[in-house]
């Protein structure tokens, strides 16, 4: 996958784009920048396609990812956003198997990819590593599940609220903070709704206290809240 490319980041660098490097030692934290290059996907991209060998560990150094899928029926279902400071694709990595979805840019973005040498260099060797793994997973396991319910129970405002609180989950996105630049279209593509209901439906979140919109994007009070909302009778 790498093959090629040669340019790798300081260790400095490594610091600053990944929260789980600062568990790590100074060994393995050399080793690890050592396996990683950056590339960047222009807006509206495909990083990669469901099926397709795509044999990094990635994270988003700028930008936002869609992570999606197609359905049986032919309707695309989106799984999950990717903001900066995410790291995605451990699960595939680790069992050696093709994607199971697709990786879109939703704007122009640049990915960190650690080639899959290195990944299980630092499975095997770093306790550090291996515990931000754990967590890592564990969180994933709670947001799909939480996906179901998304899909099959939720209104429009409340799988608003869910998306966003996915991208404010300071466990598996360390970097977002309180406050994201995102546009309404960007998150009408992760709610799977079109721009005017979301439109609709964050006019809602807001008017009921949940979040604040701005020109630049989204600011929220406390996580808990967008977690918890349901649509008032």
């Amino acid at each position: 996958m790498l093959e090629g490319l040669r340019d790798v980041i300081s260790l400095d660098h490594l610091r600053r784009i990944a929260a789980w490097s600062h568990e790590l030692s100074e060994p393995e934290a050399e080793r690890a920048r050592r396996g990683i290059i950056e590339k960047t996907y222009a807006k509206g991209a495909f990083i990669c396609h469901q099926g397709d060998r795509f044999e990094c560990w990635a994270g988003v150094v700028s930008g936002l990812i869609k992570v999606a899928t197609m359905s049986d029926s032919g309707k695309q279902v989106t799984l999950a956003g990717v903001p900066e400071s995410g790291w995605f694709g451990e699960g595939s990595v680790l069992k050696h198997e093709p994607r199971r979805y697709d990786l879109v840019a939703l704007r122009e973005s640049r990915l960190a990819l650690m080639d899959a040498a290195t990944f299980f260099w630092l499975y095997e060797h770093s306790v550090g590593f291996n515990r931000f793994l754990v967590c890592q997973l564990n969180e994933r396991v709670g947001h799909f599940i939480g996906q179901v319910e998304n899909d099959r129970m939720l209104d429009a405002p409340a799988r608003v609220a869910r998306a966003l609180a996915t991208i404010f989950n300071p466990a598996l996105y360390p970097g977002v903070g309180q406050s994201i630049a995102i546009t309404q279209e960007e998150i009408g593509l992760l709610s799977g709704l079109s721009r005017q209901v979301t439109n609709q439906a964050l006019k809602m979140l807001e008017a009921a206290g949940v979040l604040t919109v701005g020109r630049g994007g989204v600011t929220v009070r406390d996580r808990t809240d967008l977690l918890a909302y349901r649509t008032r009778d």
